[in-house]
């Protein structure tokens, strides 16, 4: 007789264990069954690299060249003027005035009696 309650037991033992194995395989709304994802780090695609020259040093080079002579042409534009040109200034904006010589004053620009 204990042979066959300990068969009993042992035959319960596995039909409890199968059903504890159901319950967890089958979702619920309250414990949905979602697939388990193995997190590993992620390994880094490394970019291609381009072959052949790239021309953005080319290009900005000449863009200061021609932003250079656009500078060039306009201070040569300027030295046309008479401020520049015409030696009376001596380097005023305005031509000094004339004076008589006992009313002359010393000049802070250009350092000469006006």
């Amino acid at each position: 007789m204990k042979g066959v309650a300990i068969s009993i037991v042992f035959l319960l033992a596995g039909f409890i264990a199968s059903a504890q194995s159901n319950n967890q395989s089958q979702s619920t709304s309250l414990k949905p069954n979602l697939p388990t994802k193995v997190y590993a780090p992620k390994t880094s695609k490394k970019k291609k690299a381009k072959k052949g020259p790239t021309y953005d040093a080319r290009d900005k080079f000449y863009d200061r060249m021609e932003e250079n002579n656009k500078q060039r042409r306009k201070s040569e534009k300027a030295k046309l003027t008479p401020q520049y040109s015409d030696f009376q200034y001596f380097g005023h904006r305005k031509p000094p005035k004339k004076r008589p010589p006992e009313k002359m004053k010393y000049c802070k620009i250009c350092g000469i009696r006006h």
